[in-house]
């Protein structure tokens, strides 16, 4: 974004330069208006819960790098939680998440209250399909119509023509780029690497749920997900043989409850029972203690 609206961001009592922040969809609008730029500028969208850690930084920084105005959005989604799940406990630090957001040059911040996205008599929603349907799909039903409902919200008030998602969350990823083709969304969905710890931990928020304990036993769904590449990079065709081997090291961690191993294609997320031509999906997802975590990797067959 130009020096002219880089000047003229709230400045906090420590001098430094933040992003300017909207809490409702016109104060967001008018900031994107006003935002200087050429002909065919491009907005690009970071849509995250909060909890800022390094893998959402990593997806604002390529939006400030590609897009002419970069905007994160924060807000915790009530419509994808399940009754029995988070919503009330997840982690949340605007103040902190506003640093971080200007640590990687985020130009304007999105953090909307419920009411906001939700006003009174609120009704509509998107079926995300059969892309929604397996995995995460299955234990939390309800779940991706949530996501894709606020997604679309957070397309039409922001209009990007770039929106940055983590591979971490295969399925998600997958579901977004259904609905934006199958709406015609003019935006671009950008698939980013997932951001690991040294010792291979994908970053979730919800890993500030982990005991010291249970976060050393949290890489095992990495060290699964490692053996099973491997082993379909050297030519192991039998999905179901790959499965039994993620779901036997996993079980060798007892604070692990594992849910699923699945193996898919990554753009349908439907089951593949037989690894040959292009590459698939393997996922894991598992509850360590209150954390439920879920893990993914791309692995290519020989000749694939």
């Amino acid at each position: 974004m130009s020096k002219s609206m880089s000047a003229s961001r709230e400045r906090r009592d420590d001098g430094a330069n933040h992003p300017q922040v909207a809490r409702t969809i016109p104060e967001i609008r008018e900031l994107l208006a006003a935002a200087p730029g050429k002909a065919g500028a491009v907005t690009g969208l970071v849509p995250t819960m909060g909890s800022l850690h390094e893998g959402h930084l990593s997806l604002a920084r390529r939006a400030v790098e590609e897009c002419d105005t970069s905007v994160l959005s924060i807000f915790i989604n009530p419509i994808q939680f399940g009754v029995s799940e988070d919503f009330d406990s997840y982690p949340a630090d605007i103040d902190g998440d506003l640093e971080l957001a200007a640590s990687a040059g985020i130009d304007l911040v999105f953090a909307p209250s419920a009411a906001e996205m939700y006003p009174p008599g609120f009704e509509t929603s998107i079926d995300a399909g059969s892309v929604a349907e397996g995995l995460c799909g299955q234990s939390r039903p309800g779940h991706f119509q949530g996501v894709a409902t606020v997604v679309a919200k957070l397309f039409n008030i922001i209009r990007p023509g770039r929106a940055y998602f983590g591979q971490k969350d295969a399925q998600q990823l997958a579901v977004v780029r259904r609905m934006a083709r199958d709406l015609d969304y003019e935006v671009e969905i950008v698939a980013c690497p997932t951001v690991r710890d040294s010792d291979g931990l994908a970053l979730s928020s919800r890993n500030a749920y982990l005991s010291a304990e249970e976060r050393e036993q949290a890489i095992v769904l990495f060290e699964a997900l490692s053996l099973a590449r491997k082993a379909v990079e050297s030519g192991e065709t039998s999905a179901a043989r790959v499965k039994r081997m993620m779901r036997k090291r996993i079980a060798e961690n007892y604070l692990v409850e594992y849910e699923y191993a699945r193996i898919a294609d990554p753009d349908t997320i439907q089951p593949v029972e037989k690894i040959t031509g292009g590459p698939v999906l393997l996922a894991v997802a598992a509850t360590i203690g209150s954390a439920r975590l879920i893990d993914n990797v791309i692995a290519t067959p020989p000749g694939g």
